[in-house]
């Protein structure tokens, strides 16, 4: 199969050969990823592959021909793991958009994997709770840590403070020129992302102090992009559509537990 860009005489072609294969898509939790792609990086060496988690399929033998009660349990392989949990539910779900999977090599080449058969949301275990908890600690302890440093600076004739170019319009006209100054519309402040794991600490540290956040309230709190905050929202909280608390977030519940928990610790 070719795919043809614009007018151009360039061309991809994509290896079709294994596109009936079943592939499982999984939404892991970031310290899971990053856990991954160390011991990847560990053994690239290496020609063995390492086994970094194994799947368990729990079958009620009344409802065999019922999907619905398939449980699924991933158990964490490795030995490096610290805090983080070592097992984890593995929530399947129903109903998804028809999706496959494609692979790129360095030289170009573009295969199809496969085509998803299964999705699942993947969160920590009830009986892993406590590590996970903890773990949520360090990481909001550590987040909140802030490395101030003071630049002294050498030119003292003020080239490094002059006006910004948003202030030019607030500059007083002389008395000979009867027009009106047009003010300046200053640069839009453009937002830096923070680290994914660290401001997931810092929304839970927000969420300890009040239950209901506007979108609006946790740019503000945050400084972070409302498009970034809004992804990270949807993992973390319900938005209230109606109520008293209409136009809010709010954690789920299973986050709900363990920020409530860790408060009254």
């Amino acid at each position: 199969m070719e795919e043809d860009h614009g007018n151009s005489n360039s061309s991809i072609t994509v290896d079709t050969t294994k596109w009936d294969r079943s592939v499982w898509l999984m939404k892991c939790p970031l310290v899971v990823s990053k856990s991954w792609q160390s011991q990847a990086a560990a053994s690239s060496s290496s020609s063995d592959s390492p086994q970094v988690a194994k799947v368990i399929v729990s079958v009620d033998p009344l409802r065999s021909d019922d999907s619905s009660a398939l449980q699924f349990t991933m158990e964490m392989g490795g030995n490096d793991v610290g805090n983080m949990p070592k097992s984890y539910s593995l929530n399947m779900f129903q109903d998804f958009v028809p999706m496959c999977v494609l692979s790129e090599t360095g030289q170009g080449r573009v295969t199809m994997e496969g085509k998803v058969e299964h999705k699942f949301d993947m969160t920590p275990h009830t009986r892993n709770m406590e590590e996970y908890r903890k773990m949520c600690r360090e990481r909001t302890n550590k987040s909140m840590i802030k490395n101030r440093q003071i630049q002294v600076i050498d030119n003292d004739r003020g080239v490094n403070m002059r006006p910004m170019p948003g202030m030019i319009g607030m500059i007083a006209s002389s008395s000979k020129d009867k027009k009106k100054a047009v003010p300046v519309k200053g640069p839009e402040v453009k937002r830096t992302r923070r680290d994914r794991g660290e401001l997931e600490d810092i929304m839970f540290k927000l969420f300890e102090r009040q239950p209901n956040w506007t979108l609006k309230q946790l740019v503000q709190e945050t400084d972070q992009p409302a498009q970034f905050l809004k992804e990270i929202l949807n993992e973390l909280c319900v938005y209230n559509k109606r109520g008293t608390n209409q136009g809010t977030y709010e954690l789920k519940p299973e986050y709900k537990k363990s920020v409530e928990d860790t408060g009254t610790e």
